[in-house]
C-alpha cells in the first residue's frame, strides 16, 4: 500500500478504536505474511520450549490452569530473526502513526507467541496491573490454520463498557490472519474453550 492508503488504513483502526475501544482488521498483514509467521511460529515450538503462562506479575505470578491455559515464548526485540523483524517493523509503524495523530505517548511494544492446546481457556481478565499502568492498547494477531472455523473455539469475547455503566459482549472469531486492538484498561475480555489448537502473537503497546 502507498503512504495515503496505509494512513487511511490506519485511520479507520484509531476511529474504532475511539468510537468503541476496539478494532478488528483482517488485512494488516498480508496472507503470504500470516504463513511466514504462523510457520516461525512452528519453528520456535520446535527449537525452544514454550512456558506455562502465568497470572499476576514479577513476584506475585502464579499459574492457575483453570484460570489461563496458554503456553507462550516472548520475542526478543535485540534478537529477532528475519520475520519477526517485519512484524516488529510493521508494529512500530503503527506506533508512530498512533503517536502522531493521537498523542498517546506509546514508547514500546512487547510481544509473545501463544498456544493454546485443546480445553484450555482463559477466565476474564484485564490486561493492566495494579502496580503497572503502562500497557495502554492490547494487540491479538492470529495464527490459526487456514481452515480455521468458529467450531474450533477459542473466540475472544471483549465485555465492552458503556457511559451509562453497561456493557456488551462482542465475540471475535479468531479467523486466521485477524487482528485485535481493544483498549488495555478498559475493557475485559475473555478466551472461551478451545477444540482445536490455537496460536497467535500477542502484545501489548506501552507508555512511558
Amino acid at each position: 500500500m502507498g503512504d495515503f492508503e496505509v494512513n487511511s488504513f490506519y485511520e479507520l483502526i484509531i476511529h474504532d478504536l475511539v468510537n468503541q475501544g476496539y478494532a478488528t482488521v483482517d488485512c494488516f498483514f498480508t496472507e503470504e505474511e500470516i504463513d511466514l509467521l504462523r510457520a516461525n511460529l512452528f519453528v520456535k515450538q520446535e527449537l525452544q520450549t514454550f512456558k506455562k503462562a502465568a497470572i499476576g506479575q514479577a513476584s506475585s505470578e502464579q499459574i492457575i490452569e483453570e484460570v489461563r491455559g496458554d503456553f507462550i515464548l516472548w520475542m526478543d526485540e535485540h534478537a529477532l530473526d528475519e520475520v519477526e523483524k517485519m512484524y516488529f517493523q510493521r508494529m512500530n509503524e503503527f506506533i508512530v502513526y498512533v503517536n502522531r495523530t493521537c498523542f498517546l505517548g506509546i514508547k514500546e511494544g512487547e510481544f509473545h507467541y501463544a498456544n493454546y492446546p485443546v480445553g484450555t481457556r482463559y477466565q476474564r481478565h484485564l490486561d493492566v496491573f495494579h502496580k503497572d499502568t503502562r500497557r495502554t492498547l492490547s494487540v491479538v494477531l492470529y495464527l490459526n490454520d487456514k481452515d480455521w472455523t468458529p467450531a474450533n473455539g477459542g473466540e475472544l469475547v471483549l465485555f465492552v463498557p458503556d457511559e451509562k455503566g453497561n456493557e456488551r459482549e462482542e465475540i471475535v472469531y479468531t479467523l486466521p490472519g485477524r487482528l485485535v486492538i481493544f483498549d488495555s484498561k478498559t475493557i475485559e475480555h475473555e478466551v472461551r474453550m478451545v477444540h482445536k489448537p490455537r496460536y497467535s502473537i500477542t502484545g501489548w503497546l506501552k507508555t512511558r
